[in-house]
């Protein structure tokens, strides 16, 4: 009898799979409460180190976003030549926008801003240039572009605040290297916990697994149960550490916000919702990963 395309033997197959899988997976509680509260930890740092990483590298989108490049017009250079400078720069596609300041501008900019501090209308004439303010796509970008748009001609000079930028630049790397070093030593630690568990839960059913090798079964069926037990314990323990961060998120971060204003935690937007698709993705495939690993050792001996 077919029900839905899957007959009812099919059925009886996979609940009978099922129920061996949950029977093996509470028959061994305690090494499996070891794994999850283990992977739980591992994924409670993991997560707290995450939000911690796409905080900063928000705040840092921000912060890179407003980079500009001035990029000052010869004194000398006509409307014909700012023209040509201005489609030279439209032609780079590294450039996000430009915009023209002309000196007027810059000089009505500068008295607002030097305004108390010193008395411009001592001036009896502009001494700035007409200047193209720059924002490239990449802040990666940034010194190369500048480089190119100082050979254009009539450019007269070129400024970005270059050791700001290599400074931020340099940060934003070694950041990068460490987040990866840090989730990777997290996913090593989870993975060999939850390897180590179901190596213990083969060695156990060594006899039951001789007699299925006896009687003919794959290597595949004898993996599925013990591959389903460490996605158990991998999912279990991800939700375990991801309902503890909405508890920790809900009691925490508005005494951090109060305590630390200038840090400002609370302005910064979050995908809360692909962060926990992630833990939930990490605690799954380090449990399959490390399941195959130990039981593949087993059958391969």
């Amino acid at each position: 009898m077919k029900s839905g395309g899957i007959t009812s033997l099919d059925w009886g197959r996979i609940r009978f799979f099922l129920g061996e899988v949950l029977r093996s997976f509470t028959r061994n509680a305690g090494m499996q409460i070891t794994a999850i509260g283990t992977v739980a930890v591992t994924i409670v740092m993991l997560g707290v180190f995450l939000y911690v990483r796409a905080a900063f590298i928000r705040v840092g989108s921000e912060v890179f976003n407003q980079i500009e490049i001035s990029a000052y017009a010869d004194p000398s250079a006509t409307a014909g030549d700012e023209n040509s400078i201005r489609t030279a720069l439209a032609k780079d596609p590294r450039i996000l926008s430009v915009s023209f300041v002309p000196k007027r501008v810059g000089l009505a900019q500068l008295r607002q801003r030097m305004k108390g501090q010193i008395d411009t209308s001592l001036l009896t004439e502009n001494p700035l240039p007409d200047k193209f303010r720059v924002r490239v796509r990449d802040a990666q970008e940034v010194p190369a572009v500048a480089q190119s748009v100082a050979r254009i001609p009539h450019i007269q000079n070129v400024e970005y605040g270059r050791q700001v930028v290599q400074r931020l630049l340099q940060l934003a790397a070694v950041m990068r290297r460490v987040g990866i070093a840090v989730i990777v030593l997290f996913l090593l630690v989870a993975g060999i916990i939850i390897s180590n568990t179901i190596r213990l839960t083969v060695f156990a059913r060594r006899r039951e697994i001789s007699i299925m090798q006896l009687v003919g079964a794959t290597n595949m069926y004898i993996r599925m149960p013990f591959i389903c037990e460490g996605l158990l314990a991998g999912v279990a323990g991800a939700a375990i550490a991801v309902g503890a961060l909405a508890v920790a998120r809900a009691s925490l971060l508005p005494k951090i916000a109060l305590a630390l204003p200038w840090l400002q935690v609370n302005t910064v937007a979050v995908d809360l919702s692909s962060l926990v698709l992630e833990l939930f993705a990490v605690g799954a495939a380090v449990g399959v990963i490390a399941s195959w690993i130990a039981v593949g050792r087993y059958l391969r001996t």
